[in-house]
């Protein structure tokens, strides 16, 4: 270890349980200055397996140019060769105190990366970039007859530049977005998602420097122009703007992050992948004080892919992100090849899950066969034969199925979790505040809610993103939902609709045993639940009132919308408005419907 280092770093290690296990306590004081290759080598130089990093309080600047570099495969991020700040692996269990300091970065980076520990606590610390990897600026005209629109772009606190007609942003460490990419308009007071607003990837044609600090930007192909008076922000093309993760967790259990706050990230906040037992507590994503910035990370606040144990967040402020407040799947993976009648060839489909570990030896995998969507027989994995970040050969411990077939899909019946989320409010960001997929239990309770688009959404696929599966037990209770699906697609408060390929049965059930009681919903909007293909959906006691924040974008929608539903029931919920379309029930869903003791409602 460097001399200089040595003076701002203390070692002590104390025993436990009679001296067998040690903890290793490494104490960094507060300098100026790059501080990444101070906590390298306070990592690299950990004597034991088990370490706890505690910061004096104070701000700590990052900068990528003594990071790890790493080639990882990142799930719904872009894989390839990341920079590392904080680099834990090969040890037990790991422990930050960052007692209230804030640690800022600057560049492409990954922060914070855990795999393969049995335990790990991360509590009291603030990360933010210097410079955001977006650009945004106010809308001052727009004219759709000649193609163009007229933004005066923020300087201060952002990068970018105008070069040879294209806005090339941020320029940091030798990278720029040379297109706006993904791009919303917001409202400038409140910084949510612009009512009405579409998302949009935006390369325009041409940009020209205007007088008084205006820009110009010509494209024709704009299907939606942002309001005059809004702020408008791009977060760079979709193949380039998920770097990575402000913390990344894989393989790992016990996980808990305890009043840690993310400001900015290059991807998601919070990403967990093949891990188990997590709590976020009393944490935060959102724009600082004070802050000109409408976005605060790129992507999900929390993610979790095969995931199993108890997870819970609870005490949470997700606000500003630029995709759902929390998103919790497994993976479909498509046999691709019989190779004898105990071995298969399955394939990853999307390219954000190239290289994904999708199972292990001794997981349970559930064979789903064309056109059944249903879950059938399961199997016991007894070897894992990874061809590359495309194909593995798995072969079970009894014959597969003799009506398996090439395109059926796979599901991992061990890695889902049960979830809990209490007591959060998510709001004033892009995209879902809930989107989940577990067969186990899920309980959605006590939190404040307001999206862009569906504020929950119960949706598996087997295309395209390829996020299984349907849940089997949901709890939504007591939440308080406020002005949602204020995007400009159509939407629900709850929405349940599974997207299954051409090859799969549209009429067959998928979810099951879903519950919505006691909230309390305020909306100017039209669909409250919009359900699909779901045997047993009790709404109950809900109160409903219509709002005049905005016009109905979608007037003729219907408050309660079932397709292809068994078993649902609607009983003493009140409403308070003048929607005229309350029910629309298919043939289906009408036979086991139960309708009573409803108040407020037109013909319910």
């Amino acid at each position: 270890m460097k001399s200089n280092t040595l003076k701002i770093i203390t070692v002590i290690i104390l025993f436990i349980s009679v001296g067998f296990n040690a903890t290793e306590i490494i104490n960094i004081k507060h300098v100026k200055g790059d501080m990444t290759l101070v906590v390298r080598e306070a990592i690299e130089n950990a004597k034991t397996k088990d370490i706890k990093l505690v910061f004096e309080k104070g701000n700590y600047f990052f900068k990528t140019d003594y990071a790890v570099g790493k080639y990882l495969y990142v799930t719904n991020h872009g894989n390839g060769f990341k920079k590392i700040i904080f680099n834990f692996e090969e040890f037990n269990s790991v422990e930050i105190e960052g007692n209230n300091s804030e640690f800022i970065f600057r560049g492409q980076v990954l922060p914070f990366y855990f795999t393969n520990l049995n335990n790990i606590k991360v509590q009291n610390i603030t990360i933010d970039w210097d410079i955001p990897f977006s650009f945004q600026g106010d809308v001052t005209a727009i004219n759709k007859k000649e193609g163009w629109y007229e933004l005066k772009p923020y300087k201060k606190g952002f990068s970018w530049k105008l070069r040879k007609g294209r806005i090339e942003f941020p320029g940091i460490n030798h990278f720029n977005f040379t297109s706006l990419g993904s791009s919303l308009s917001h409202d400038k007071e409140t910084k949510a998602v612009d009512y009405g607003a579409w998302d949009q990837g935006l390369k325009s044609n041409y940009v020209e420097k205007r007088p008084n600090g205006i820009l110009r930007f010509y494209d024709k192909g704009l299907k939606k122009y942002p309001r005059v008076g809004s702020v408008f922000q791009s977060k760079g093309d979709k193949k380039s703007n998920r770097y990575a993760p402000a913390f990344l967790t894989k393989n790992s259990k016990n996980v808990t992050f305890n009043y840690v706050t993310i400001h900015h990230a290059l991807g998601m906040g919070f990403l967990f992948e093949r891990s188990e037992d997590i709590k976020i507590l009393n944490s935060g994503i959102f724009i600082r004080e004070g802050s000109d910035r409408v976005m605060s990370i790129v992507a999900d606040a929390t993610h979790f892919a095969n995931c199993k144990g108890d997870i819970l967040i609870e005490g949470c402020r997700f606000e500003g992100m630029y995709d759902d407040g929390t998103n919790v799947h497994g993976t479909y993976v498509e046999v691709n090849k019989i190779l004898d009648n105990k071995t298969v060839r399955v394939a990853l489909k999307h390219d954000q899950q190239m290289g994904f570990e999708f199972a292990g030896v001794d997981d349970e995998i559930w064979f789903i066969k064309q056109p059944n969507p249903k879950r059938a027989e399961t199997n016991t994995v007894t070897s894992v034969r990874v061809i590359n970040d495309y194909f593995t050969d798995l072969t079970f411990a009894n014959e597969i199925p003799s009506d398996l077939k090439t395109g059926d899909i796979l599901e991992n019946k061990t890695w889902n979790p049960t979830f809990t989320m209490r007591k959060n409010v998510i709001r004033d960001h892009r995209a879902r505040n809930i989107i989940i997929k577990t067969p186990k239990k899920i309980i959605i309770e006590d939190n404040d809610l307001s999206s862009m688009m569906s504020s929950i959404m119960l949706r598996g696929e087997t295309f395209y993103w390829f996020e299984s599966g349907n849940v089997e037990e949901v709890i939504i209770r007591n939440n308080r939902f406020v002005d949602c699906a204020y995007g400009g697609m159509e939407h629900a408060i709850l929405k349940v609709s599974p997207r299954l390929g051409k090859t799969f049965d549209k009429t067959i059930t998928y979810d099951r045993n879903i519950t919505f009681e006691n909230n309390k919903i305020e909306t100017f909007g039209n669909r409250i639940i919009w359900a699909d293909r779901v045997d047993g959906l009790t709404i109950k006691g809900n109160t409903i009132k219509q709002t005049t924040t905005f016009k109905a974008q979608f007037p003729n929608a219907y408050l309660f919308d079932l397709i292809h539903c068994d078993n649902v029931e609607i009983t003493k919920n009140s409403y308070s408005g003048n929607h005229k379309n309350v029910l629309k029930a298919d043939d289906n869903s009408s036979k086991t419907l139960k309708i009573k003791k409803n108040k407020g409602f037109n013909n319910l």
